[in-house]
């Protein structure tokens, strides 16, 4: 992509206003605190202090709204603290302009690497670094400063205590996530009537996984349909692609796939059903038709064999999730609870204190390795922010806090994200400071209107934060604006500096990304060779529970598995965002990364089909599938070696392995038919990463590959 078609999308982007669910009364809850604190010292100390203040309650209440599975009363104390310690060391250094730089760097160095502990408490210490830009501008003394920094602490302490009194779906993120899974199941079942080898997309579930992570505390109120549900859910979706398989299940047409057909159908309404129920906390509401296709004797007498097994699981499955959203009796649920699996331990998340190690511990590592995208968005992020606030010391417009400010809360990772948070915020400040000096001009508030039109704003940048940016940093530009004309300022000293500053703060920041970027198109092949040695692992542990079924010395396949999903998920988001960059690709075109991504994909599913049909304890051991097991692992890991340098991969092990296979018993075909499937995912990859054009004939034809033929070694 060029630069100015990338400059072209990231501008739409930042100047899109996108329709989401609006959240009003969590947004009131963060403007009621607002204005509790603001009112509180407004009373009792003046607008001075009342704006400090307000700017802790207000970036505390914005921490409430991170999507995180954390406690948010945390979220919001320790937003207010943190501030509060940054604006008195602020203010102590504020006078010393060496001493100040010295502490901004650090301070924004540190935000900046925070970014590898997650994007919540990257967002949160970013803020910090922006608003104490300000904030040690109101105070005039020691003592004052020390005061402004206590009400940031009571802001950040009243938003958390709000959060605590005045809860607005408690667990209405954690119902949501699991909902979205079940949904995303349902609809993978409908797909699958029609495209039996429909792709399915694991995030709602790793989503889920993450929503599952609670804390002893929360575990001891979780409400009941939260507990159990997501374990079902994971099981249900290699139970229906092996169903509708025609590789490993029933035939494409005829009387078995009609039957199919009608059970996934059913699946479908009965997991949007239970969706439905554990989103909004009500009972089950079962289709009787639904009910029917599960109870009828049908199934027995068209299925059979491997098929037969899977309806039979499925329709189990299903019934525990139906009585963990819910369910009212055993008539109403679509099959005998047989073989019911006990529900595993709670997956504990550490509590507040626990993170702050973890933290540390990821942003040491993130040193470590240095060229990292964390680590060079802590050093553009550090560079720009002092060089802003030299420039807007320098430049004869005043309050230099500007540029940096800016710089800092448009800056992210990656280019995407950085150059459209650039545009929406010039856009929006610009939209604001506009509506906002009219209004003043019109009205000429007194700081107790200027406080309430404040308040107004920041309640309209809650509600409308996640539309988009220009949304929102129109609102923030009002509020800040009346915000400091309730502390005396006149518009007139802060609107035109401001929109001068806020355009060369963001310059700054689009400057600073495109000298020192770091691309994700690079790598890429690296992305590809991670996502493939955690499919052979996973691959590898499928089958070698195969050859030992007691499995006492075989890997954990759910580990390998959720190994498999995050390297997949990296991937992605590293495609993601290597589509907008203005970089040319470098050994991995987007015709080959997307061929390889579906044969990859595909290698997976086959995996997920195998582990669908897993024996049981009693089951006799198929010996061929230990050196299957063996040949993936270490052909995966060599493969993954050869894309890193940029060279075509080779399976020769796996097509070993096969070649000496013999016929056995029914599950060794079952795994021996994965495994020709599994050679031909991989012999699809290295196609797709073979550039090397086909010879001539000697007419000018080229020669076509033959299906399953290995590209040459490069």
């Amino acid at each position: 992509m060029t630069w100015w078609r990338a400059l072209k999308k990231t501008g739409r982007s930042g100047l899109a206003v996108e329709r989401r669910r609006l959240e009003p009364l969590v947004a009131l809850r963060g403007a009621a605190g607002l204005a509790i604190v603001i009112g509180l010292s407004l009373t009792l100390f003046g607008p001075a202090v009342a704006a400090s203040s307000a700017f802790g309650a207000f970036q505390a209440a914005i921490a409430t709204f991170q999507r995180s599975w954390r406690p948010r009363p945390e979220l919001a104390l320790a937003s207010g603290t943190s501030l509060a310690l940054s604006t008195f060391l602020g203010y102590l250094t504020g006078s010393h302009l060496l001493l100040f730089l010295a502490l901004l760097a650090l301070w924004t160095f540190l935000a900046g690497l925070s970014w590898a502990a997650g994007p919540t408490i990257g967002l949160i210490a970013t803020s910090n670094v922006a608003i104490m830009l300000v904030t040690i501008t109101l105070p005039t003394s020691v003592a004052a400063a020390a005061g402004h920094a206590a009400m940031m602490v009571v802001g950040g302490a009243l938003q958390a205590a709000l959060v605590i009194v005045f809860p607005v779906r408690r667990w209405g993120a954690h119902r949501d996530a699991l909902a979205d899974a079940l949904a995303a199941e349902a609809d993978y079942a409908r797909r699958l009537r029609h495209d039996p080898v429909a792709p399915f997309d694991p995030v709602p579930l790793m989503t889920a996984r993450a929503a599952a992570h609670i804390t002893p505390r929360q575990a001891r109120t979780r409400p009941a349909e939260l507990h159990g549900a997501r374990g079902v859910a994971e099981r249900i979706r290699p139970v229906l692609a092996s169903l509708a398989d025609p590789a490993l299940g029933v035939p494409a047409d005829g009387p078995e796939r009609d039957r199919v057909r009608e059970l996934l159908a059913a699946t479908g309404t009965i997991l949007d059903a239970a969706a439905r129920a554990i989103r909004h906390g009500d009972p089950v509401d079962l289709s009787p038709s639904a009910i029917a296709t599960f109870r009828t004797p049908d199934t027995g007498a068209v299925l059979s064999g491997p098929p037969q097994r899977a309806a039979r699981r499925l329709a189990t499955l299903l019934r525990d999730v139906v009585e963990v959203a819910g369910g009212t009796s055993a008539d109403e649920t679509p099959a005998p609870a047989a073989g019911k699996q006990p529900t595993k331990a709670n997956l504990v998340r550490p509590g507040l204190t626990a993170l702050v190690p973890a933290a540390l511990r990821a942003m040491r590592q993130e040193l470590k390795r240095r060229h990292t995208a964390v680590t060079r968005h802590a050093l553009r992020v550090t560079t720009v922010a002092v060089a802003g606030y030299i420039l807007g010391t320098y430049l004869p417009l005043g309050h230099p806090y500007w540029a940096p400010m800016a710089s800092v809360m448009v800056m992210r990772p990656d280019f995407s994200q950085t150059y459209t948070r650039a545009v929406g915020r010039f856009a929006g400040t610009l939209v604001g400071v506009t509506l906002a000096t009219a209004l003043v001009q019109l009205t000429h508030p007194d700081t107790h209107l200027s406080a309430a039109l404040a308040v107004a704003s920041a309640g309209l940048m809650y509600l409308l934060m996640r539309t988009g940016q220009i949304a929102a940093q129109a609102c923030v530009a009002a509020y800040v604006v009346f915000l400091l004309g309730m502390g005396g300022e006149q518009w007139t000293q802060t609107v035109p500096e401001r929109v001068v500053l806020t355009l060369i703060g963001g310059l700054l920041a689009m400057a600073a990304y495109a000298s020192y970027p770091a691309w994700e198109t690079p790598r890429l092949r690296t992305r590809l060779a991670d996502w493939l040695t955690a499919e052979g692992r996973y691959a590898a542990a499928v089958a070698d529970h195969y050859a030992d079924p007691a499995g006492t010395s075989c890997p954990d396949v759910r580990e390998t598995l959720l190994a498999a999903r995050d390297a997949r998920a990296a991937w992605q988001e590293a495609l993601a965002k290597a589509e907008h960059e203005p970089v040319r690709h470098r050994g991995l075109s987007r015709a080959a990364a997307a061929e390889a991504e579906e044969a990859l994909a595909q290698f997976g599913r086959v995996a997920m089909l195998l582990e669908a049909h897993l024996p049981d304890r009693g089951t006799p051991p198929v010996p061929a599938a230990a050196d299957l097991a063996t040949a993936l692992r270490t052909a995966t890991e060599q493969g993954a070696k050869a894309v890193r340098e940029r060279r075509v991969p080779r399976w020769d092990r796996v097509h070993d392995v096969l070649t000496a296979w013999a016929p056995e018993d029914t599950p060794a075909r079952i795994v021996r038919r994965g495994a020709t499937l599994l050679r031909k995912a991989l012999t699809d990859l290295s196609e797709a990463l073979d550039t090397t054009p086909p010879p001539m004939l000697v007419d000018g034809a080229t020669t076509p590959r033959r299906q399953g033929d290995t590209p040459p070694r490069t």
